[in-house]
């Protein structure tokens, strides 16, 4: 497909792709705009510390020979060893090793690459964000996964004063770019709430999904799947445990593999293929303001199998997400009583999985589209 303008614009895409949510959203970018004639550049900077070799292979594992990668395996280390299980180091120090983090980033990527090169130069992680405050003749986008400073503090990472000071930070990139999106439209109205974003920049480029190839069907009783990253104490990991406890058919799939002591029924890591053997997607989160006004990937996901979605009750904005059920731990049991009977199941169903078509990446991106045909770039350097 040639761009709408016969124009081809270079494009620069940089993600983390670890597997999850955050690997999905990079690789479609990319896909789309190769499908309409852009040429595009993906960096995974998810081991941007590591030795290069096949994920799994020992290699990986060890510091690529380069002083600045060196410098961030160090600091990587350092983050772990003090913040991961010590409770003290995490809620004081979490903030230093974060900045320390960033800073070496930054100076990998302005160091390795030429962003000049680029007409359009998009990153889509919190962790490389800074790379959007160098000078460079290319446009610039944001596409944020959630506020960062709010979902560290939330996660208890940060002092009050340390969380006051990363927001300000980040607010510096978000007014800097030229052009400002969010993973949802809610965490952009939240952003701008919270954070008093001018709003001048900011656009709105969902999630998206791709159709499963195989819809879920009916079966008594219900069958429950959670899918995704099992590492952050946003997940609820307590609550999904108690959930568990009230209603035995719930598969969890994802990673890190969850304290046993939880009860889980924990069956690995697993791609989405598997989605269609159930019933009903679950997502679980905690009650917090950044979560009661956020989105999680897994919901489009389910909604791409038929799977009608059963939300937390505080979760908010779900008009845009339509084949959802909200529950509360209370009203659990009695949600997927009603989701026993197969009209009512079938109905929702239906919901969910034309909801899903309404927000495919085909759809979801279209933004992308109309900006880089607004793009200047050098006068006939890339026409076609």
């Amino acid at each position: 497909m040639q761009p709408r303008n016969g124009r081809t614009r270079r494009v620069l895409v940089i993600g983390e792709l670890d597997g999850y949510a955050n690997s999905l959203k990079p690789v479609a970018i990319e896909r789309f705009l190769r499908a309409h004639g852009h040429e595009v550049r993906l960096i995974d900077t998810y081991s941007l510390s590591r030795a290069s070799g096949a994920r799994d292979s020992l290699r990986r594992k060890l510091p690529a020979p380069r002083p600045r990668k060196m410098l961030l395996y160090a600091v990587e280390a350092a983050g772990k060893l003090l913040t991961a299980r010590w409770g003290f180091g995490r809620r004081r120090l979490s903030y230093y090793v974060l900045l320390a983090n960033h800073r070496v980033r930054r100076s990998i990527l302005t160091s390795s690459l030429r962003f000049d090169e680029f007409d359009l130069v998009i990153c889509e992680t919190p962790h490389d964000a800074g790379v959007l405050t160098v000078d460079t003749t290319a446009e610039t986008l944001y596409d944020c996964p959630t506020p960062w400073a709010d979902e560290l503090f939330f996660e208890e990472r940060l002092t009050e004063r340390q969380h006051a000071e990363l927001r300000r930070r980040e607010k510096k990139i978000f007014e800097k770019v030229d052009h400002l999106t969010f993973h949802w439209e809610s965490y952009a109205r939240y952003a701008r709430a919270q954070y008093g974003l001018t709003g001048r920049n900011v656009a709105v480029m969902n999630f998206g999904c791709t159709l499963a190839a195989e819809r879920a069907q009916f079966d008594s009783p219900p069958r429950v799947v959670y899918l995704g990253s099992l590492g952050s104490r946003f997940i609820d990991l307590p609550l999904l445990a108690r959930l568990a406890r009230l209603y035995p058919h719930i598969d969890v799939y994802g990673g890190p593999a969850p304290d046993p002591q939880l009860g889980l029924n924990y069956l690995g890591y697993t791609s989405p293929d598997i989605l269609s053997r159930y019933q009903l997607g679950l997502i679980t989160c905690t009650d917090d303001p950044l979560r009661r006004e956020g989105f999680s990937a897994k919901h489009l996901e389910y909604l791409a199998a038929g799977l009608p979605v059963l939300v937390p009750s505080w979760r908010r904005h779900l008009e845009n997400l339509r084949g959802s059920v909200v529950y509360t731990e209370q009203t659990f049991r009695s949600v997927i009583g009603t989701l026993s009977d197969a009209k009512q199941w079938q109905e929702l169903s239906d919901e969910a999985y034309a909801q899903a078509g309404r927000l495919t990446w085909d759809r979801t991106l279209r933004p992308l589209d109309s900006l880089l045909e607004n793009t200047p770039g050098p006068p006939g350097d890339h026409a076609r």
